[in-house]
């Protein structure tokens, strides 16, 4: 009896270390978070799932948070490029924040303001994505999720360009918006582009801010954190711009602005 009694307690040993071996492992992030070039004041709460949810095909890489649903596809996928879905019926509405190509000189985001159920995005994308899925409330951001990097996701991904001059924008371009003489907004082209240019060497930011094809749910920005003399570049393909307007911001404040205009 006392050998019986020795081995039962020589397995349960065994069993609780092999418990405390597990719990004590963590997990390496699938993708760091790389630094945004202008500082952003953390949220109160940044919690974020990377999961595929039920109803979304296996190919899509998704980022959850309670109201929002990012995603990135490849071609043919029933959401190609990155999209945004709004997943609450609440007054708060969902946005992606992405780089391209790994470069942090340039941001984008999309808005989308439609309600419950409602995708917005682009097909224009990168070899590279890293992005975010964001609430906001107006404009003020409320809640963001962690950082996720996916490559190759394309077979027709965007260059990039990250030398382009204010100059260079204006001449490559049919039309172009200036506020304050700091930020620029450009656009042309039969495949449409738009530019955002930094114009002036101060600590603020140029933002392009604009809406494609005449839908008012979905919101694009660009915005140019690289410095003075610099453009950051998006594409549309066919779609048309149907309002823009360009902004200066000093991190997340908004400093100078104009009403749209429509094209």
């Amino acid at each position: 009896m006392g050998r019986t009694l020795l081995a039962g307690v020589a397995m349960a040993a065994v069993v609780l270390g092999g418990h405390g071996a597990a719990a004590g492992a963590s997990p390496r992030p699938a993708a760091a978070q790389p630094r945004p070039a202008v500082a952003e004041p953390r949220p109160a709460v940044p919690v974020a799932t990377a999961s595929a949810p039920a109803g979304v095909a296996d190919d899509l890489e998704c980022l959850r948070l309670r109201g929002a649903r990012a995603c990135v596809g490849p071609d043919g996928s029933e959401r190609p490029g990155i999209t945004i879905e709004d997943t609450a019926n609440d007054h708060y509405h969902p946005a992606v924040e992405y780089y391209l190509n790994g470069y942090l000189g340039t941001k984008y985001v999309i808005h989308n303001t439609g309600r419950k159920g409602a995708v917005r995005g682009t097909r224009e994308i990168g070899r590279v994505v890293t992005f975010r899925a964001a609430i906001y409330n107006g404009d003020r951001r409320v809640k963001y999720g962690k950082w996720k990097t996916v490559h190759d996701m394309t077979k027709y991904p965007v260059k990039r360009q990250t030398r382009v001059t204010p100059a260079a924008a204006r001449a490559r371009s049919k039309t172009c918006t200036s506020t304050k003489g700091a930020a620029t907004l450009c656009f042309g082209g039969r495949d449409t582009f738009v530019f955002a240019c930094d114009t002036r060497a101060d600590r603020r930011q140029a933002r392009a801010e604009y809406y494609v094809a005449g839908d008012p749910t979905a919101r694009f920005e660009i915005h140019q954190l690289a410095g003075t003399n610099t453009c950051g570049k998006a594409e549309h393909g066919e779609l048309r711009i149907s309002m823009y307007r360009a902004s200066v911001f000093n991190g997340n404040q908004r400093i100078a602005t104009r009403l749209y205009k429509y094209n």
